[in-house]
């Protein structure tokens, strides 16, 4: 498994007709915020922004803390929603179920550490940043959440730019697809 470097242009969504899956997929591949969603215990579903690394084999890695609630929820169900955000105008977003496991290889959280500073900062870490990084792993009780797409639903990016434009503004109703759906021509 190799983690993808940061995508030096995000996908766009198409704004007059839903994503193909392929482009659904892209879109997932390309950016590197989401939504983080699971089922609480009590109450509603509990989310939070977290960055995430795509990988060549279609997981999607996020780290955390062992003792987050993030970590716990997933030992306790492996379903997770995860809403991948543009972070461009028009807004889109693509919410992404995934079955999600944990792990603890050391290595791998670091490497996952590593990329997330490289998309927090833009610009990828250099390796003289992993000893650092490696002991606030070990400080922290670092995990890797490895969540494993297996539908999608995405939202169509339509706004009102002006106040005269009423008439031009449609929307149309988008579908869950399997994540690796084939595409089947334009939606």
């Amino acid at each position: 498994m190799e983690l993808l470097p940061l995508a030096a242009e995000p996908s766009t969504a198409p704004t007059d007709r839903d994503r193909l899956p392929s482009e659904r997929r892209q879109f997932v591949r390309t950016h590197r915020t989401c939504i983080f969603g699971y089922a609480r215990r009590v109450d509603g579903p509990a989310m939070s922004v977290v960055y995430y690394i795509p990988t060549d084999t279609d997981e999607l890695l996020i780290s955390t803390m062992r003792g987050r609630e993030k970590a716990k929820a997933v030992r306790r169900n492996d379903k997770v929603s995860l809403c991948i955000l543009d972070e461009r105008w028009p807004f889109a977003y693509l919410q992404v179920y995934c079955y999600a496991r944990m792990d603890d290889d050391p290595k791998l959280v670091v490497d996952v550490m590593m990329a997330v500073g490289g998309r927090m900062s833009g610009t990828p870490l250099d390796e003289r940043a992993r000893p650092v990084v490696e002991a606030m792993a070990k400080k922290e009780d670092r995990v890797v959440v490895r969540c494993r797409p297996y539908m999608t639903f995405a939202q169509p990016p339509r706004h009102l730019h002006r106040q005269d434009q009423e008439e031009e503004i449609t929307h149309w109703v988008s579908a869950s697809m399997p994540w690796d759906a084939e595409d089947k021509g334009p939606a």
